[in-house]
C-alpha cells in the first residue's frame, strides 16, 4: 500500500522513554491500559518497552504485542545479540511487530563509552540490523547522539543501515543539544547525501534539555522527516521528550505553514489520554502546559474575556473540544446503572474484570452520595484505585485520624494483605504524617516523603482532592503515585501506600533473583 508523502507518522514512546522519567513507574497492567488508550488515540507505532531490561519489561511488551491491535508494536534493543533475540521473542505476537535497535555514533560516545572506531560501528550496526531482520521485516535503527555525530559519518551510518535492511532510520537528538535551524539542516543534509534514503522512512527523536524538543521535531519534518517519536505530556529522561499533543496540534492548527502535512491522531482523545498517563505515572501536568494544562483554555484578563465574549478566535487559536475538553464532561449520577458506568470506563480505555467492576461501581455509588456531580476524572480515579487495590500487596481497609489545635495528631490504620489484617496507630506532626508513619510501622517499608502536592481534580466545594506524592525509599528508587478522595488525608495515605506496594513488588522480584541487571546505557 502506497503511503501518502504528506503523512507524519506518530511513534509513541511513553511506555519506554516516558517511563524512564525520574519517579515515573508503571506496572504491567497500567502499561496495558496506556497502550489501549494509545491505540484509541490512533498512534501509528507504540514502543512498548525495553524487553531485555527485566522480566517484567519483557512480559509487558509481550502482553501488549498479544492484546493491542492496530498500531505497530515496537521493542527496543541495543545492537547486542541477546537484546535482539529477547526483543524478537517479545514483539513477535503482534499483528505488526517491529524491532528497534540503536548504537551510539558520535565521537564522544565512540571514544569514551564504546571505545570503538568508525568502521567497527558500521559493522556492528549492519550486523545487528541483519540479525533483527531474520526475525521480523520491520526494523528501525537509531544512531544514538546523531545530532552530535560528524555529518559525513552520520551519512555513512544511515546508508549502511538502510543497505542492511532498516525500514526506518531514526535521527535522535539524544541530549537535547540542537536548535531548530541546526537540526533541520541535519535532516536536509541526509536527504541530499544518502543515495538510498528513499528506501526508508526518516524519524526524529528529540529530547527537551533546552526546551526545544517540539521545535526541533517540527523543523525536522519541514526538512523531510516523516516520523516523530514523542511521548504523552512530554515525559522522558531528564527534561523529557517532545510532547505528542503539542506536535499533533501544531501540525493541525498551522497546516498551511507545514504545507499539508498531517497525522492520523484522533485529537479529541488527547486530553483524556493525557489525564490517564498523568494519573497512572503519578507525574503531574503543569497548569500552564500547552494543549492539556488546566490553564490552556482559561482566560482571566478582562481584555481577553471581553474579546472571547465577542468572538472566540480573538484569543483562542483552537477550540477546547478539538483536544477533548468539553464545556462539561458530567456523564453519570447516583441513579446511573452499571451498564452506563462500564460503558463510560471502556470509552476511557479502562478494562476491569467483573469483580473489579462491581467494587468500582460500589465506590462510584458511595462517591455519588457525597457529590452531586461525577466527572470523568472522578471515574478515572475510582477505576485506578480499584485496580491498585486489586494488584497491591497491601490494601487500606480503615483510616481514622484525630487532630486539632490542642490535640496531638494521631492516626489509626488498618491494612489488609490477602487474608491477613494488620492494625496500628502512631502520632505525627499532622494527620497526614501520622497516617504515613503508621503505614511504615505496619508494612516495615520506610519511605521519605520527597514531595506532596494537592489539587482539586474537578470543580465545586465537594470536589475530590487529588494528592500526588514522591517517595524515596531506603536504598531504593524514588517512586511516584496519585490518589484522590473527598478526604485529602485518605487520598494521601492511599497514594503513599501505592508507592509502598510498588517498592514491595520490586523487593520481591529482587529477592527471587529474577531481576536482570538493567542496561545502563543511555537510549535514543
Amino acid at each position: 500500500m502506497q503511503v501518502d508523502p504528506n503523512k507524519v507518522f506518530i511513534f509513541d514512546t511513553t511506555l519506554r522513554d516516558g517511563e524512564q522519567s525520574p519517579g515515573a513507574s508503571l506496572n504491567h497492567r497500567e502499561k496495558l491500559d496506556v497502550a489501549r488508550q494509545l491505540a484509541l488515540l490512533n498512534v501509528d507505532i507504540i514502543e512498548a518497552g525495553f524487553p531485555i531490561a527485566s522480566p517484567d519489561d519483557f512480559a509487558a511488551v509481550k502482553a501488549i504485542a498479544e492484546q493491542i491491535k492496530g498500531p505497530t508494536i515496537a521493542g527496543l534493543a541495543r545492537c547486542i545479540e541477546k537484546d535482539i533475540t529477547r526483543c524478537a521473542d517479545a514483539v513477535m505476537p503482534a499483528e505488526k511487530p517491529r524491532i528497534h535497535v540503536f548504537l551510539a555514533t558520535s565521537k564522544i560516545h565512540r571514544e569514551f563509552k564504546l571505545k570503538k572506531a568508525q568502521d567497527e560501528i558500521l559493522r556492528q550496526a549492519a550486523g545487528s540490523i541483519k540479525l533483527a531482520k531474520s526475525f521480523v521485516d520491520d526494523i528501525e535503527f537509531s544512531p544514538e547522539d546523531a545530532s552530535r555525530t560528524e555529518s559525513d559519518f552520520l551519512a555513512q551510518v544511515v546508508e549502511a543501515a538502510i543497505d542492511a535492511g532498516a525500514t526506518t532510520v531514526n535521527i535522535p537528538d539524544t541530549v537535547g543539544y540542537s536548535i531548530p535551524s541546526e537540526f533541520g539542516d541535519v535532516i536536509k543534509r541526509l536527504y541530499d547525501t544518502v543515495p538510498n534514503i528513499g528506501l526508508a522512512r526518516i524519524h526524529v527523536h528529540c529530547h527537551n534539555d533546552l526546551g526545544l524538543a517540539v521545535a526541533n521535531s517540527l523543523a525536522a519534518v519541514q526538512a523531510g522527516a516523516r516520523g516523530i517519536e514523542c511521548t504523552i505530556n512530554g515525559l522522558g529522561e531528564r527534561a523529557g521528550n517532545a510532547a505528542l499533543e503539542e506536535i499533533v496540534m501544531a501540525l493541525k492548527i498551522r497546516k498551511e505553514e507545514f504545507k499539508g502535512l498531517y497525522t492520523d491522531i484522533k485529537t479529541e482523545r488527547l486530553y483524556k489520554t493525557s489525564r490517564l498517563v498523568s494519573q497512572l505515572t503519578g507525574m503531574n501536568i503543569q497548569r500552564n502546559k500547552a494543549i492539556v494544562g488546566a490553564n490552556a483554555f482559561a482566560h482571566e484578563s478582562g481584555i481577553h474575556q471581553d474579546g472571547m465574549l465577542k468572538e472566540r478566535s480573538t484569543y483562542e487559536i483552537m477550540r477546547p473540544q478539538e483536544v477533548g475538553i468539553e464545556d462539561t464532561d458530567l456523564v453519570l449520577g447516583k441513579h446511573s446503572g452499571r451498564h452506563a458506568f462500564k460503558h463510560r470506563l471502556q470509552q476511557m480505555g479502562l478494562v476491569l474484570n467483573e469483580e473489579e467492576m462491581e467494587k468500582a461501581y460500589e465506590r462510584f455509588i458511595a462517591l455519588a452520595d457525597k457529590k452531586k456531580q461525577i466527572y470523568d476524572d472522578d471515574l478515572l480515579m475510582i477505576a485506578h484505585q480499584e485496580m491498585t487495590d486489586a494488584e497491591g500487596v497491601y490494601v487500606l481497609d480503615h483510616l481514622q485520624v484525630s487532630t486539632g489545635t490542642d490535640v496531638v495528631p494521631t492516626a489509626t490504620v488498618r491494612i489488609r494483605r490477602g487474608d491477613e489484617v494488620f492494625q496500628d496507630a502512631a502520632c505525627g506532626d499532622g494527620p497526614v504524617d501520622a497516617a504515613l508513619k503508621t503505614i511504615d510501622r505496619i508494612t516495615g517499608i520506610h519511605g521519605k516523603l520527597v514531595d506532596f502536592a494537592l489539587q482539586a481534580i474537578t470543580t465545586g466545594k465537594d470536589a475530590m482532592g487529588e494528592v500526588s506524592v514522591r517517595v524515596q525509599f531506603e536504598s531504593g528508587p524514588v517512586l511516584s503515585a496519585k490518589s484522590a478522595c473527598t478526604d485529602i488525608v485518605e487520598a494521601g495515605a492511599r497514594a503513599y501506600l501505592s508507592c509502598v506496594n510498588r517498592m514491595a513488588s520490586l523487593q520481591q522480584i529482587a529477592h527471587s533473583g529474577d531481576l536482570e541487571e538493567r542496561p545502563t546505557e543511555p537510549t535514543p
